[in-house]
Formats: C-alpha cells, sequence, structure tokens
C-alpha cells in the first residue's frame, strides 16, 4: 500500500485527457504536474466521476467560456501530497476531493452569506481551472471536499458534484417530511442520486424517466411510482393521478426542455419547481395566469456550498446514498461522452486515473 506522507515521490509528469479546442480531440496524454499556490492543496486523483456538464465543458456550449486548454472534471476523489504554503485545514494524506467549485473570494456578500457558489470571482473546477482528469490536481484547500479516511473513493467521487447538487436542489423545494417529489430525468447520474437523497429525507418518490433499465434503476433505489414518458399517452395526467393531486416539489435534473415546460403544468399547487439540468439555450416557459392561480415557484439550484457538501457526504459515508456506478479507465473518456450523448448512461460513470 502507497504511503502518503512527506516523503511520497510526486512525479514530474502525468496522465490526463486534455483538450485544446471546444468540440476538439480529446487526447490522452503526459502533461506536467502542477504545482500548488499557496493557499492551495496537490490531490493526488484516483477516480473521478464524469457530469454531463463535463460534455458541456467540452462541446463550449454554454454561454461561460472555458480555459483553453483544458484538463475536464469536476467529481476528483484523492488524498492530499502536498501542501501550499497557507493552508492550514488539511494535511499530507488526508482523503480530500475536487468539486465543481474550486475556489472563491471569500470576501463577497455572497461569499459572507455562505453561497459562495454565486461568488462572481467563482473558480470552477474543469471549467476555468484543470479539473480531476488527471491524476494529480491542485484545489482551493478551503473549498475541498473532507472526505472520512477509510470512505472508497470510486463511490464517493459522484457525491462530490452529482450528490452536493441534488441534496441542494431537493433543500431548496422547501417541502415537509411526507410530501411527494418527482425526480424528472431519475434514471441518470443526478437522478438516481437525488431519488436516494429524496427518500432519507423523508419525502414520498416518484421517477420520471425513459428507456431500457430506468424503470428497473428508479425502483431498486426506492421510488414509491414511476412513469414512463416514452410510452406515455398523457405524462401530466399519469403524474398528478399517481401523487393524488400533483408532486409537492418538482427536481428538474433531465437535460429535456419540454421536460421542464411539463414540469410546471403537473406541479401541485403551491408546489416548487427546482431547475438543476442546463440544456444548452433552453428555456423555462410558466404561463402567467395559471402560475399565478396555482401560486407555484420556480427555483433556480445551483451547486450547494461546503455545509451543503459535508452534509451530503454525511449521508453517504451512513449508507443512507450510493451512486450506481461503472468504473472505466480515464483512456476512455471519449467512449463515455459518446453514451452520454446518446442517453445510454444508466447510473454514472467513474474514471479510474491509473489506466
Amino acid at each position: 500500500m502507497v504511503e502518503y506522507n512527506e516523503r511520497f515521490v510526486i512525479p514530474q509528469t502525468q496522465k490526463a485527457v486534455v483538450f485544446e479546442t471546444n468540440g476538439g480531440e480529446l487526447m490522452y496524454k503526459d502533461i506536467p504536474v502542477p504545482e500548488p499556490k499557496p493557499n492551495e492543496v496537490l490531490i493526488h486523483v484516483l477516480y473521478s466521476g464524469v457530469c454531463h456538464t463535463d460534455l458541456h465543458a467540452w462541446k463550449g456550449d454554454w454561454p461561460l467560456d472555458t480555459k483553453l486548454p483544458l484538463v475536464g472534471g469536476h467529481e476528483g476523489a484523492g488524498i492530499v501530497v502536498k501542501l501550499g504554503t497557507e493552508v492550514k485545514n488539511l494535511k499530507i494524506g488526508d482523503y480530500a476531493g475536487i468539486k465543481w467549485l474550486n475556489g472563491s473570494c471569500l470576501s463577497c456578500e455572497y461569499c459572507e452569506q455562505s453561497l459562495e457558489p454565486n461568488c462572481p470571482k467563482a473558480d470552477l473546477s474543469g471549467y476555468t481551472h484543470d479539473g480531476s482528469f488527471q491524476q494529480y490536481a491542485t484545489a482551493d484547500a478551503v473549498q475541498a471536499a473532507k472526505i472520512p479516511k477509510g470512505t472508497d473513493l470510486a463511490e464517493v467521487a459522484p457525491i462530490l458534484c452529482a450528490g452536493v447538487t441534488v441534496y441542494k436542489a431537493i433543500k431548496s423545494a422547501g417541502l415537509k417530511q411526507g410530501d411527494w417529489i418527482c425526480i424528472s430525468g431519475g434514471g441518470g447520474g443526478l437522478g438516481s442520486l437525488a431519488i436516494q437523497y429524496a427518500k432519507a429525507m423523508g419525502y414520498r418518490v416518484l421517477a420520471v424517466d425513459g428507456g431500457p433499465g430506468k424503470k428497473e434503476l428508479c425502483e431498486r433505489l426506492g421510488c414509491e411510482a414511476y412513469v414512463d414518458f416514452t410510452n406515455s399517452s398523457n405524462i401530466n395526467d399519469e403524474i398528478i393521478k399517481a401523487t393524488d393531486g400533483g408532486p409537492h416539489g418538482v427536481i428538474n435534473v433531465s437535460v429535456s426542455q419540454q421536460a421542464i415546460a411539463s414540469s410546471v403544468e403537473y406541479v401541485r399547487p403551491c408546489g416548487s419547481v427546482v431547475l438543476v439540468g442546463l440544456p444548452a439555450g433552453a428555456v423555462c416557459q410558466s404561463l402567467v395566469f395559471s402560475h399565478v392561480v396555482k401560486s407555484i415557484k420556480i427555483i433556480g439550484s445551483y451547486v450547494g456550498n461546503r455545509a451543503d457538501t459535508r452534509e451530503a457526504i454525511d449521508f453517504f459515508t451512513r449508507g443512507l446514498v450510493k451512486s450506481p456506478i461503472k468504473i472505466v479507465g480515464l483512456s476512455e473518456l471519449s467512449h463515455v461522452y459518446e453514451e452520454m450523448e446518446s442517453g445510454k448512461i444508466l447510473g454514472r460513470y467513474v474514471v479510474d486515473t491509473s489506466k
């Protein structure tokens, strides 16, 4: 077993997946190991989840420019191997995670209110900061996720973005225990975790998805009801009937504009529609008359803060949530993107950086 201490030998080069232009070749190649800044730690990334955001970063189809060339990835789980000169909250050998939010200014009005993901100077892993699709990556020590020693790093990797994101979204819906919650896109990487968090938080869960294996997966993860949009004659009516009046909250992790539009219609009066998935160029449409008369709320939920991260990881370490993962080598990342684009993925892919 590798001993991670001050004598651990950090190589000068490492394997990574890099692209130089948006939509360009995903190159699996050797690059230099980065040097942490005074406020950063260097993490030996052993596993990294693959998120739909990584696909958007590669394509460059969001209205936010990526750095180029770029190493993507923001669900990296590994071990701290080097400390910046100002780091005091972590030590070499600690388990740590690389999240979407790599760093923020910690002094603006948003950071002061624990809304650091909304910081205008936020640094984003795998987008504006080289991320976790490499064997060694840097992270701001304040924002790096603390992972308990002994945790299965492959299993925890998707919690660092998918888990934190859906946990924050469910909290944002403002529901009470026993309420119905709909997970739109329940069979995907985000949805499969959202079902489990919602169940663990005391809600009744209906999942919506379509395609081979999705119903079985959602039911195995704990949904009480399931609607397949691919063979439904009237999805709104089915959901309203299954939840005896419509769900009190809807978590839209689907990247379908039509699914988002439907959720505004089938949500229960006085309910909450939470937008999480980010389909490029999509809009959320809601008729003003029904929006007002039903008194519904439409909420945008971004990634969680440090407290949300700690709480989301705690659900995992207590065995209440577990991402259905498939582990492949980092060199196979381009094939994962192909499956992601075709909508064939059940659960979450995790890449092993050693392969």
